[in-house]
């Protein structure tokens, strides 16, 4: 993968979520993608789970840029604003592992949003 590839599977990754196309996500996807939208909870596992999780028809908007590429591994800086009755936004790093029909086989997301704590509460 080049830092090319990486973003034009970032652009259809936004634009198949933008028109909550649930179908879309096997063209993102490898059929047993790992999709982890934190890194401690448990990964959605194949296309299946993917599209359980896809469907949110929240307005959004998205900016992206990559951050490293190297072989099959990616790391994008993404930031995210919902729109909607409860506005929220995120800054994230999404860590992905590209197959080779260039679709991703594992999505890592590591999120981050306003007044989030960046360690953990002393006891």
């Amino acid at each position: 993968m080049d830092t090319r590839a990486v973003m034009a599977w970032v652009e259809r990754y936004e634009q198949a979520w933008r028109d909550d196309d649930v179908a879309g996500v096997g063209d993102l996807f490898t059929e047993d993608a790992h999709y982890l939208r934190s890194p401690y909870d448990p990964p959605l596992d194949g296309l299946d789970a993917i599209r359980g999780f896809w469907s949110d028809p929240t307005p959004f908007t998205m900016t992206a840029e990559p951050v490293a590429v190297a072989g099959r591994d990616a790391v994008v800086r993404v930031e995210v604003a919902y729109g909607g009755d409860e506005p929220q936004e995120y800054r994230d790093l999404w860590i992905l592992r590209f197959a080779d029909d260039g679709r991703v086989q594992h999505f890592e997301e590591w999120a981050y949003w306003p007044d989030k704590p960046y360690t953990a509460a002393p006891d």
